[in-house]
């Protein structure tokens, strides 16, 4: 294996997990290597949840110093970049929460303040926002259901990969899918 770092010299699976083992063994230099191989890959995870360039970008950088710092929680069972995938994800969902709370009440003409209707107001451009509500609502009372939901619908991830994963037998990930499903469509059709 040889990389020079250059995020045109991709490498091939095998040669991302051999140097996330080393990475998470301790190797600062195959840890610095295999950020600059995964950071395209990490970008476009989170243009995929936030596609206004500047959030996908903070959201990216925050994915980045959570698999440098966390590595050691990939237990090396499944491929390397499937764990990314969940690491990008979250950071994503964490940055649109944090752009959501910050987002400020607007003034109507009788002097009140009001937050936007966050079904038809997006506060942050381009965001599929009635998506990331609905992951949201969902997750309050069943959380289990999200991460498959997301993985699979959003992500495309195979049901295999996904039950690898979350470490959850594969009927049960189809399961909470399905069920998660059931879930998702009223609150994408605003049946609130």
């Amino acid at each position: 294996m040889s990389y020079s770092g250059d995020p045109g010299d991709a490498l091939a699976p095998d040669d991302i997990d051999d140097l996330a083992r080393r990475a998470r063994d301790g190797d600062r230099d195959a840890l610095e290597l295999l950020l600059a191989a995964v950071r395209p890959r990490v970008l476009n995870i989170c243009r995929g949840v936030l596609p206004y360039s500047g959030d996908a970008e903070d959201a990216c950088q925050e994915a980045m110093l959570n698999a440098a710092t966390k590595i050691g929680s990939w237990g090396g069972r499944g491929r390397f970049t499937t764990w990314l995938h969940i690491v990008s994800v979250n950071s994503a969902r964490t940055t649109y929460r944090r752009l959501k709370n910050l987002a400020t009440p607007t003034d109507f003409e009788d002097g009140a303040h009001d937050r936007p209707d966050p079904r038809t107001t997006s506060v942050i451009a381009g965001t599929r926002l009635d998506l990331l509500e609905a992951m949201d609502t969902i997750e309050k009372d069943h959380p289990q259901y999200v991460e498959p939901l997301l993985l699979r619908d959003v992500y495309g991830l195979p049901y295999d990969e996904i039950a690898t994963l979350v470490d959850a037998p594969l009927g049960t990930v189809k399961a909470q899918i399905h069920h998660g499903r059931k879930l998702a469509r009223p609150l994408l059709r605003g049946d609130r």
